[in-house]
């Protein structure tokens, strides 16, 4: 049997000043270059395997070739498709086309058309792989051991077959099967977990679930009172380690983000999970490269992640979760340039793709608190000395704040933490400096919620009175300044842990 190699050449049709990339002698040399790259046909080798190539459209050829030798040996044809689009790669540059966003071996098992067209015939909008991935990380996200990884998912109907270590009886492996998967004697498909992804391999698990453990408890008094407000706090953090340098520590923070979303999808407003939901799958994409990730140093994101599994909805600390869908968006941002910086074509597509929907769901959100917020804004000779305020913190960027549409709703926020005894210019200090302004689409919108998700002061100082005396301790809501309007409370339900 042959083996096919295409590749889409998807600008020649469009770049009319590229037109010699589309005579007949152009398409020969190209399919030379492909052919010699992957080892099919070495230049000069007069017993190299026979080959042909096909001129399907005016846009792309195909390659077909046989993989014996003239001389009757196998080619040399190892990782022949990174080879064979790594050459794509060259010729895409030379002649000035759009380039194809390059992988790096950590992209998933392409789907074959008999997956696709068994998931249509089920009536699936996604394969049985596809959806095996995603369930498996969504179960990787809320578990804190192996034990636990294959007991959620055989609770989900999730067939789980370790392979084991004749000798040891370690498993050094597993496989799973969908529900109903099956071929035409009625057996379980069954797919490795590292077939589904390269971070799905049980020893890549492992390495997850063992950094996790030492961090599982927090220390007795530093639990926050809202998860969510917990989840946006280690959110910041993780965009700031992006920044440091260490690509190590960077690519631990993205990993467990991504498990931050899958938990936000499972106990977030209902009204907003279908967004979040599109955006953790769009980033699983996005959580893993060739970087080995040093999961230790993303333990506090990976802690908050776990907490949100114990949430039982936003309630009265919606803001919060407003604010933890403002600060995603920016990490999605920051991870797509990161990506890009490293030449992670396909992560930083998707890490944009995530960005897209968490920036959707985060308009749900927000849309009508803020015009709630709107609505009470203080009189003007408050907005007034507000104005003085913000030109003193943030000079270089009150212009622009103050002309967002979001100011009168910050300046309502504004007075509700003055009032619970922040001063003014210090909170907006604080919050600008938090994290960077520059890639938030709305900055007023951005201080709103880092500044409503900041504790009451008068509050928390009551509680520590409380404490001192012996007496039971008020636990305040960490959003207690910016409670949310009745008509856009968040309805509480059950934990379905």
């Amino acid at each position: 049997m042959g083996r096919m190699f295409a590749d889409h050449f998807s600008s020649m049709r469009a770049m009319r000043q590229y037109r010699r990339a589309n005579s007949q002698v152009t398409r020969k040399r190209l399919a030379r270059r492909v052919v010699a790259a992957t080892g099919i046909a070495p230049d000069g080798d007069d017993q190299a395997c026979r080959w042909i190539a096909v001129r399907h459209a005016d846009d792309h050829i195909h390659i077909v070739a046989t993989t014996v030798r003239a001389d009757g040996r196998r080619p040399r044809t190892n990782r022949d498709g990174w080879r064979a689009q790594k050459e794509c790669r060259k010729i895409e540059e030379e002649f000035g086309l759009r380039r194809s966003k390059s992988g790096d071996l950590t992209a998933p098992k392409t789907l074959t058309s008999a997956e696709q067209a068994k998931a249509q015939r089920r009536g699936k909008s996604v394969t049985s792989r596809e959806w095996l991935r995603d369930e498996a990380y969504a179960v990787l996200a809320v578990v804190r051991t192996e034990e636990e990884f294959f007991s959620v998912l055989d609770s989900l109907g999730i067939q789980a077959k370790k392979r084991i270590d004749p000798e040891t009886g370690d498993v050094i492996g597993y496989s799973l099967a969908a529900p109903g998967d099956t071929n035409a004697q009625g057996e379980s498909i069954w797919l490795g977990g590292s077939k589904l992804a390269s971070d799905l391999s049980i020893h890549r698990i492992r390495e997850r679930l063992d950094a996790q453990k030492s961090d599982d408890v927090p220390a007795a008094g530093i639990r926050p009172v809202s998860p969510w407000h917990q989840a946006e706090t280690a959110l910041r953090q993780a965009s700031a380690v992006l920044d440091s340098g260490d690509d190590a520590a960077a690519q631990a923070q993205l990993a467990a983000f991504a498990e931050l979303l899958h938990n936000t999808a499972k106990t977030g407003p209902p009204g907003n999970r279908a967004e979040l939901r599109a955006a953790a799958a769009a980033f699983n994409r996005a959580n893993r490269s060739a970087i080995r990730a040093d999961h230790q140093q993303a333990a506090a994101l990976r802690g908050a992640a776990r907490e949100l599994c114990t949430a039982i909805g936003p309630g009265q600390d919606g803001a919060a979760f407003i604010a933890l869908l403002s600060s995603a968006v920016l990490l999605a941002i920051a991870a797509a340039r990161w990506h890009e910086k490293r030449g992670h074509q396909q992560q930083a597509a998707a890490a944009r793709r995530a960005a897209e929907h968490l920036s959707s769901g985060y308009r749900q959100a927000a849309a009508p608190v803020l015009a709630d917020l709107a609505q009470r804004a203080p009189r003007a000779e408050v907005a007034r000395r507000f104005e003085a305020d913000l030109r003193r913190a943030v000079p270089e960027q009150a212009d622009r704040i103050l002309a967002d549409p979001a100011w009168p709703a910050l300046t309502t926020t504004l007075a509700r933490a003055e009032s619970s005894g922040h001063r003014v210019g210090e909170v907006l200090a604080e919050a600008a400096e938090q994290r960077e302004l520059d890639t938030a689409h709305s900055l007023a919108e951005v201080l709103n919620w880092r500044i409503s998700a900041m504790p009451n002061k008068r509050a928390s100082a009551a509680t520590a009175r409380s404490r001192s005396l012996g007496g039971t301790a008020y636990r305040p809501s960490s959003t207690a300044m910016t409670e949310l309007p009745p008509h856009v409370e968040v309805a509480r339900r059950t934990n379905s842990r």
